[in-house]
């Protein structure tokens, strides 16, 4: 598996939000990350957030867990902005800190469900990575790719 870890210096997103669990959203009348990404899209969000950094990238956003996989948590799709004071949408500050980055490549959303699928994985196979639970984020890299931070202590 092609594994990076860096970096990443905060930054703020701001767009749509939802809150759910991993459980919710096996369940086609209880999920609402697709429905949430189907309004964004639709809307041409990624286009008219007031305050976007010029070639953000479309980010997904969890924060806000109440424990770990197994709790609640926030889901917020966006873009990146320069002031949160310039947007009345939702908005999510990604904690500065070291985060793995899981690549994924494929059709949309299989890609990115699947790359989930490897993230649990890893953490599965590897107890002594530690994940922080604070902010973790997909950052669509182009429209067949993913790549998925995932905040590690």
């Amino acid at each position: 598996m092609d594994l990076k870890q860096l970096y990443v210096n905060g930054f703020t997103v701001a767009g749509l939000r939802v809150r759910t669990t991993n459980l919710a959203e096996h369940d086609g009348h209880t999920a609402k990350i697709g429905p949430m990404w189907d309004r964004f899209h639709k809307a041409g969000l990624a286009a008219v957030i007031p305050g976007k950094q010029t070639e953000s990238p479309v980010y997904g956003v969890y924060s806000a867990y109440e424990s770990d996989a197994s709790g609640a948590f926030d889901v917020t799709a966006g873009v990146a902005i320069l002031d949160r004071d310039s947007t009345d949408f939702e908005t999510v500050r990604i904690e500065s800190g070291d985060y793995l980055v899981f690549e994924g490549h494929g059709a949309l959303p299989e890609a990115v469900i699947a790359t989930w699928g490897r993230i649990w994985r890893y953490f599965e196979d590897n107890p002594q990575v530690e994940r922080r639970y604070a902010t973790d984020f997909e950052a669509y890299t182009g429209p067949d790719s993913v790549a998925v931070h995932i905040g590690i202590r």
